[in-house]
């Protein structure tokens, strides 16, 4: 009991210790010229030596605030702030007890004394409605910092290490530039490129969909949205940087980023190419564009992704290369578009070797297992087209319409080698060998059309929704294979010269009507309804080469066939949405009538699958705001996948000798219960956030592979069932504090992350369950003094166990190690060095797979020529340790998979920066050669 006891008392004397040394300083602002309270004024302290914002509110619609803050023992300033007055201040030498600054009389902006002007000083932080508001120039970054830097010095920010940007604890998902995307709308490019020195503002908001945004609704997501608002005059002229390097075995890496921007019109321009995996372009002075350093755009694989569009990569050694162009502009008063267009292309090397122990269970209990070892080589190149464009034209004050187009085109070519071999109890089973050439062609179509109507009535809104997706996928693949059993008394070979033609045609169409109807000035109702038209067309035709002619001319019936599917789904609907000054939320009931019509014609029968479903349509969101700081965030949602025609028709999919996979009739869709709630608080005074997150999914009904193994040659025939009753969970917490001791600065960060998942199985008729729990803690470290050094380390811990039921075993784990450190140093003037450190251990990794290896990149630039150029060395991979062994776990086997990774070189580069606004060439520019 004692033990029990003391954890909860020492919480709770931490608590009223807190509360002790936590002060509330109150007031009312008052306009001087009118008598009259100023509301939504912005009351802000700062400290007095260095005027480091420690918190701020806002004034309600009496003029009244109150800021709640912890004990100070220096001096700080009391600033009041408001649009078009004078800025109000007063010093304190401590905080040790509650104060009553009684009315605060604000004077106007602007007062003429004969030739002397007064003008109010802008604050650094101000809040206008949902919007947080800082202003860019309250915040020290060093000289040419990028965006990024200006980010991380705004109190409630935070960057991790992968680049991930949260405000308030709260995840950005939306960065945008003058109310605009940037090459995409994740804000990837503008952060690291755009220069901190042209930023006039940095708007945070609830991101809200464009529905949202015309019709005035509150937020349904959770997540932060960012706007970059660029300084009037620095919103005309050129900037930009090149980059561009070569380096030990062949190795190379070239870039350039080119901005205009005049007025609304802006026009940038970007290009790379490299042959060490990165996307080519980052403004980091460290590393560049080095993968495995500080650039957050690639994959170790050589694939990159911006605003959820990827480029180049798989597995192995990526040369790739990239063009794009990004444009906004205003044409006339009313029509406002922005778009952005890449050109892609890549080519990619690997080797692969793997290892994978397959779990058996059958009917009558007999527990087993085999193993299958393969190795590869693929030789792989791509190239393709992204186009995507948005346009808003503004119909008429109340009436505005939104198009938003997008085009992408990719053709692929590769080569395929590989050989396989599978072992049980009795000695080898099967072996294959694999080789391939294909070229596939892909185009996606899509358009998002939304027009709005406002009424003269607030709230009152009218939506129309039309979206539609039209993909088509040819892959034309010639195969050369010889399959051999060892333990099959009735066959020991399969050997197949094929060529096979895989057209693929996916078109949905989506439309929605809505209306909306204020029922007060907080409540509102929305009556909508949609409908959605899927037409899905699959036809394989496969060809045996002629023995004599060596053409593939032979129509072959069992590999061959055709699959259909229509699909039609109407769903009425009602919304109830709420907005209060301290809470919002929304709730959507519905219900989905679905008609699913399949067709398919395999071996000379055709068969139909028909199905009628109705079910229930439900989501529902919350989110209360405690304080400007703390908030609570709760949604679920109701949701039914159907079956595919793939899963639905009873067609056999015999093109892997040792994989057959057929349809089954009797599936019944997915039904899925999601539920996600988080709590976060952010203290401005202390610089100290927590963040809790939780979420449920649970399904009543799944769709799973069943998998059946004779053992005799260790085929894969496979069906697809449904399984009822299986779930996953996720929680986590983090906390981060800022501490700031004159020229030191410290950031801790510790976090922690579980899982605890129920997944059941078919495996050779047996029905299984596998219960798997994780733990992942983790802590990050980062000490700053001044602008001369930084060192940030950061340890991860991960724990993985599972345990069976009516298994082959009864329970599997593993753990890593993974530790990191990053350390930057800008001494002696003009010498930039960095290096990033990493080990990672594996305890699991099979034999013949190295368990842990060192990572360890370095680099040193020097600026010349007043910081226009900078001439660096960068050595990738200085110990030579690099790998890519890596483990899946799964419930049915657990694989171990190498492939061909970057290993050490040495990179020789130049940078040259650029900017010249307003039509004078500025000091200082930069780019990179």
């Amino acid at each position: 009991m004692l033990r029990t006891l003391l954890p909860v008392l020492f919480v709770l004397l931490s608590c009223a210790a807190f509360g002790q040394n936590s002060f509330t300083i109150k007031g009312k602002a008052v306009s001087k010229e009118v008598n009259l309270p100023l509301e939504s004024a912005t009351i802000y302290i700062t400290a007095a030596k260095d005027s480091t914002v420690i918190d701020y509110t806002i004034s309600n619609k009496n003029g009244n605030f109150s800021i709640s803050v912890k004990k100070l023992n220096q001096p700080f300033i009391v600033k009041v702030a408001s649009l078009g007055y004078q800025t109000w201040e007063k010093e304190f030498p401590k905080l040790t007890s509650d104060i009553d600054m009684g009315e605060i009389f604000i004077s106007d902006a602007v007062t003429t004394l004969g030739e002397v002007e007064i003008v109010s000083e802008a604050p650094p932080i101000r809040i206008k409605n949902d919007t947080l508001e800082f202003n860019a120039s309250s915040f020290k970054v060093r000289p040419d910092s990028n965006v990024e830097a200006l980010l991380k010095q705004l109190p409630g920010v935070e960057i991790d290490k992968d680049g991930k940007i949260k405000v308030n604890g709260k995840e950005v998902n939306e960065i945008l530039v003058n109310g605009k995307s940037f090459f995409g709308k994740d804000g990837k490019v503008a952060i690291k490129n755009l220069p901190s020195e042209i930023v006039d503002k940095i708007q945070v908001s609830d991101t809200k969909t464009k529905e949202e945004k015309l019709s005035g609704d509150a937020a349904s997501s959770d997540n932060k949205s960012i706007n970059i608002t660029i300084q009037e005059d620095k919103n005309k002229g050129l900037f930009g940087k090149f980059t561009g390097g070569y380096g030990t075995d062949k190795r190379y890496e070239s870039s350039g980023l080119v901005n205009y921007f005049k007025d609304k019109q802006k026009i940038s321009i970007l290009a790379s190419s490299n042959n060490i995996n990165s996307v080519g372009f980052s403004m980091d002075e460290i590393f560049d564009a080095m993968g495995g350093g500080r650039n957050f755009y690639s994959n170790s694989n050589g694939s990159f992704g911006i605003d959820g569009m990827n480029f180049g990569g798989n597995e192995g050694i990526t040369q790739s290369s990239m063009i794009g162009l990004n444009f906004a502009d205003e044409w006339f008063k009313k029509l406002e578009p922005n778009g952005s267009y890449f050109y892609t292309n890549s080519k990619t090397d690997n080797d692969t070797r793997s290892r994978t122990e397959n779990f058996l269970t059958s009917e009558n209990g007999t527990n087993s297992s085999f193993i299958t070892e393969s190795s590869g080589t693929t030789r792989r190149t791509s190239d393709g087209h992204n186009f995507n464009l948005e346009l808003e034209y503004k119909i008429n004050p109340s009436l505005t319409l939104s198009v938003r187009p997008s085009l992408v085109k990719n053709n692929s070519e590769s080569k395929n080698f590989s050989e396989q071999s599978s072992t049980n109890d009795l000695g080898l089973v099967n072996e294959s060998t694999n080789s391939s050439k294909s070229n596939n062609a892909s185009s996606t179509f899509g358009n998002e059309l939304y027009l709005h109507k406002k009424f003269k009535r607030k709230g009152r809104n009218f939506g129309f929704t039309f979206n539609n997706t039209n993909k088509s996928n040819d892959k034309d693949n010639i195969t050369n294979s010889e399959t051999y059993f060892f333990q099959d008394p009735d066959r020991t070979e399969d050997i197949r010269r094929q060529r096979v033609y895989d057209d693929e045609k996916d078109n949905t169409y989506y439309t929605r009507i809505g209306y909306s109807e204020p029922i007060t000035d907080s409540l509102s109702i929305t009556i909508r309804g949609s409908y959605e038209w899927k037409d899905y067309d699959n036809t394989k035709s496969t060809f045996n080469q002629n023995a004599s002619s060596g053409q593939y001319s032979e129509f072959n019936n069992l590999l061959s066939y055709g699959l259909m599917s229509k699909t039609r789904t109407f769903n009425p609907g009602a919304s109830f949405n709420v907005r209060k000054s301290k809470y919002s939320g929304g709730m959507t009931l519905g219900t989905k009538v679905i008609r699913m019509e399949n067709t398919s014609q395999y071996d000379g029968t055709t068969t139909h699958v028909d199905k009628n479903y109705v079910y229930p349509s439900a989501n529902a969101w919350f989110n209360y705001r405690l304080s400007k700081s703390k908030s609570f965030y709760m949604y679920y949602n109701f949701d039914v996948q159907l079956p595919t025609a793939a899963q639905i028709l009873p067609v056999a999919d015999l093109t892997n000798p040792l994989f057959q996979i057929s349809g089954n009739p009797d599936l019944n869709p997915t039904k899925n219960h999601s539920l996600h709630l988080n709590y976060n608080n952010y203290d401005y005074a202390s610089k100290s956030g927590f963040y809790l997150y939780a979420g449920f999914n649970y399904y009543e009904q799944q769709i799973v592979f069943s998998r059946v193994f004779n053992p005799v040659d260790l085929i894969n025939r496979a069906d697809y069932q449904n399984i009822n009753d299986t779930y996953n969970s996720y929680g986590g917490a983090s906390w981060s504090k800022s501490i700031k001791r004159e020229q030191h600065t410290f950031r801790f960060d510790i976090g922690a992350n579980a899982n605890y998942n129920l997944n059941k199985g078919l495996t050779n008729n047996a029905l299984y369950e596998a219960r798997g729990l994780g733990l992942s803690p983790q802590v990050r470290i980062a000490w700053d003094y001044g602008e001369l050094l930084t060192i940030e380390p950061s340890y991860t811990y991960t724990w993985n166990k599972t345990n069976y039921e009516n298994y082959s075993v009864s329970s599997s784990s593993n753990f890593t190690h993974n530790f990191k450190i990053q350390t930057t140093s800008h001494w002696p003037k003009h010498f930039v060095f960095g290096n990033d450190f990493g080990y990672t251990y594996n305890s699991n990794i099979s034999d013949g797979y190295k368990k842990d290896f060192y990572l360890l990149n370095t680099s040193l630039g020097y600026n010349f020529m007043e910081d226009k150029l900078l001439l660096k060395v960068k050595v990738y991979d200085v110990l030579n340790q690099n790998q890519s062994a890596v483990r899946y776990i799964n419930p049915e086997s657990i694989e171990d998979i190498q492939n061909t990774v970057l290993k050490r070189y040495a990179m020789f580069s130049l940078t040259y920066k650029i900017e010249k606004f307003g039509g004078k060439k500025k000091e200082g520019n930069s780019f990179s050669f």
